[in-house]
């Protein structure tokens, strides 16, 4: 009696225990600690199923308590886990002998063990498995308590597990109403819902912005919020749609309050709940007068990207001409202030040569030779700004600037021009045109760059004393030459090959100006 007395005790101990806890790792220490414990056992091992719905399924050790080494898993196909998940019911093997449940005893020192299956009367959850190293060490008073614990104790690991489960699934719907509250809350569209009593469940952000909500208008009466904001009409169908669940889409109105007025368009749809029960409705606004704002910016933006690409694409490279249309704001009205690299190229006896030939004779030749020379300056990212009769004008510094790069981009431009002019597979310049020469003149300085004309045409160019100076050093140069002045040779480094010219003086400056030929790109 005492000793029954005993067990009852303890097993009241151990089960107030599992039932204070309810998380599943706690659940599962707990328990085998205790059996372990209050049996007076060398080992104590559970198993947990890997799936609860599968009867074929493995089971994995969860927690072991012990100095000796256990498997890491039971086997499905063990005729130990078959009989249990059949019968559930406790096996007992009192010393080791040949046996269908000799895998009972975990460890080879082990002579004596007890399964016991932790389980509802639907699922079976796991096996908790006890080994002594005394032969018929587990009598009738260790089993009961043993046998009634692991009852008790397969309900609660079920309670524990199922308890998770509700718990993650209150945290998915938490996330899902979170995630659901971020998207009202971002649309632009300003929206409204109501119960069946017409009074506000929700609005977004957006409503309680452009509504001047300022105070939480749940719970109150939509058409009480709005009878004086909105005329009778829409009142009167947003009631109406309340009491007789009809959708009802393009409704157009005005609302007003004492700071703004707001054109909208309302489409009305039933809320329904679960079974297509009514719930109420919902009423989504979209605000037309800020669509119409919107509209006209982007067609603003639309036109601002046109004329850029009208202004520069025939003249610059499609890489500067997109970054100029993905931000339009480099490109200054009126005028702009910028360093830049002037260049000026002109043909060398063009005016008697072409005195004896056909007007169509010189248009085809300069077409040809322009072609060429328009097409590496624009490779080498720079601007033409004007054909000045045989002369080319370019600039690199505009509309994009950056000093050191655009003086070396001009440079190679101009030598790699008279590279291809004194080369055999040139196109242009053939026959009687073989004997013309090209002179090129170089420099950098400030200027002003924007759209010069008149409202009937605008022309997007460069202007300023560094533009004079480039194109009187084009009149210093010989055909085939590059003459630079030394501000732009400030920028080249040892990048080219040059050789230092005497002083010119030039229109418009007091004293002579130091210049340069470049030879060649070293």
């Amino acid at each position: 009696m005492p000793a029954t007395v005993h067990s009852l005790d303890e097993l009241t101990r151990a089960g107030t225990l599992l039932t204070q806890e309810l998380d599943f790792k706690s659940l599962i220490s707990i328990i085998a600690e205790q059996t372990l414990d209050i049996s007076r056992s060398d080992l104590a091992c559970l198993y947990l199923a890997k799936d609860l719905d599968d009867n074929n399924s493995d089971l994995q050790l969860a927690y072991k308590r012990g100095r000796y080494d256990v498997p890491p898993r039971m086997a499905a196909s063990s005729e130990l886990v078959d009989f249990i998940r059949e019968s559930d019911e406790t096996v007992i093997l009192t010393e080791r002998k040949k046996s269908p449940f000799l895998d009972i005893l975990c460890n080879e020192h082990m002579q004596c063990g007890i399964a016991m299956p932790l389980s509802t009367p639907k699922i079976m959850v796991g096996i908790l498995v006890l080994n002594s190293i005394e032969p018929g060490f587990y009598n009738r008073e260790k089993f009961n308590f043993l046998d009634s614990f692991s009852r008790l104790a397969g309900g609660m690991l079920h309670n524990s597990r199922m308890f998770k489960q509700l718990r993650d699934y209150l945290r998915e719907i938490e996330e899902l109403h979170l995630y659901q509250e971020s998207i009202f809350s971002s649309m632009t569209n300003l929206l409204i819902t109501t119960d069946n009593n017409g009074e506000i469940r929700y609005c977004n952000t957006a409503a309680e912005e452009r509504f001047g909500l300022s105070d939480d208008p749940k719970g109150r009466k939509i058409d009480a919020v709005f009878k004086d904001s909105m005329n009778r009409k829409i009142i009167n169908a947003i009631n109406s749609s309340i009491r007789q669940p009809k959708e009802m889409l393009g409704i157009e109105g005005i609302f007003r309050d004492e700071e703004k007025e707001m054109d909208f368009s309302l489409n009305l749809s039933p809320l329904k709940g679960r079974r297509g029960k009514h719930q109420g409705l919902t009423l989504l606004f979209t605000d037309q007068t800020r669509e119409r704002e919107l509209e006209e910016k982007m067609e603003r933006v639309v036109e601002e990207r046109r004329v850029i690409k009208d202004m520069f694409s025939r003249y610059l490279s499609q890489e500067i001409v997109q970054t100029l249309m993905e931000q339009p704001h480099l490109v200054k009205p009126g005028g702009d202030k910028k360093e830049a690299t002037i260049l000026f190229a002109d043909i060398r006896g063009y005016t008697t040569f072409s005195e004896t030939k056909p007007p169509e004779y010189i248009i085809e030749m300069l077409n040809d030779y322009f072609s060429e020379a328009v097409e590496i300056v624009v490779n080498h990212r720079g601007y033409i700004d004007k054909f000045i009769g045989d002369a080319i004008m370019a600039a690199w510094g505009v509309p994009l600037q950056t000093a050191q790069q655009d003086a070396i981009s001009a440079v190679s431009a101009a030598v790699e021009i008279q590279q291809l002019i004194a080369s055999s597979r040139r196109t242009f310049f053939k026959g009687d045109a073989s004997v013309l020469k090209v002179g090129i003149g170089l420099h950098t300085g400030p200027i002003v760059a924007g759209n010069l004309g008149s409202s009937r045409r605008m022309n997007y160019t460069v202007i300023g004393d560094t533009v004079n100076v480039a194109a009187r050093l084009e009149g210093v140069a010989k055909g085939g030459e590059v003459i630079i002045t030394q501000k732009t040779l400030d920028y080249l480094g040892d990048l080219f090959a040059v050789k230092s010219l005497e002083p010119v003086k030039v229109k418009g400056k007091a004293d002579p100006i130091p210049i340069y030929s470049v030879l060649k790109q070293n």
